[in-house]
């Protein structure tokens, strides 16, 4: 289960550096930081507010991917007899993900995203960071669909909904951290992303290389006696 929540929080990191994602995070300084960007020399209360919004941005995907996790693990569950093959499944799907984040293959649909056209204005209320948050969720899903699909496919097999509302939770906090970052000091992240843009790729590579070997590892079978191992050890403590 440690395993599985580091590779959780990891995964979230990387889906940050996804290229749709990072496109977006322009936007996001700018709808934060309303007309004029805050700067650390910006009073405490407006560096404050923008935080409070961040946070709120946060919360709107953070629930989502947390009520997809619940729902993930909960249809695991359902199907127990059908374990084995949703194992294998699974490892076949994390390995295809993984391919195409290494550029070995491309899947088209993978590099979609789905914008919602409209103006949000901060001042309206956290609510409505709340509410771009969850259209974030939903609509930049298939951009991060390899990092967070095997997510996915993890919380399926644990076969526990706790678990999965817990995989998927951790996978949240990875991307919300630099979410954060850029809220606390807004235009800083965003001009350090463009300087070392090319760590971006590089961090999307491996982080596919990663993926590679946990669909191997769940198709062969051994990413699950690693869980019932850790089980046995608990048990025995």
């Amino acid at each position: 289960m440690e395993v599985s929540i580091g590779l959780a929080f990891l995964s979230g990191l990387a889906s940050f550096l996804s290229p749709c994602v990072l496109s977006l995070l322009p936007v996001y300084v700018g709808y934060l930081g309303g007309q004029s960007i805050a700067t650390p020399q910006a009073p405490k209360e407006s560096r404050w507010q923008t935080f409070v919004h961040g946070v709120g941005f946060v919360a709107g995907f953070s629930l989502i991917f947390i009520l997809m996790g619940v729902g993930v693990s909960a249809v695991g569950a359902i199907l127990d007899d059908l374990r084995f093959v949703l194992v294998k499944l699974g490892g076949v799907i994390v390995v295809i993900f993984g391919l195409h984040m290494t550029g070995i293959i491309r899947i088209p649909f993978l590099y979609y995203d789905f914008r919602l056209r409209g103006s949000y204005d901060r001042r309206e209320g956290i609510f409505s960071s709340f509410l771009l948050g969850v259209f974030f969720s939903a609509g930049w899903s298939p951009c991060i669909g390899p990092v967070l699909g095997a997510i996915l496919t993890l919380a399926l097999n644990g076969g526990s909904v706790v678990r999965g509302a817990l995989l998927l939770f951790v996978y949240s906090v990875g991307l919300a951290v630099p979410f954060l970052l850029a809220a606390l000091g807004v235009g800083w992240l965003v001009d350090v992303l463009k300087r070392y843009r090319k760590i971006a790729r590089f961090v999307e590579v491996v982080m596919g290389g990663v993926l590679i070997v946990v669909g191997i590892l769940l198709f062969t079978g051994v990413f699950e006696r690693f869980f019932a191992m850790g089980a046995l050890m608990d048990l025995t403590l």
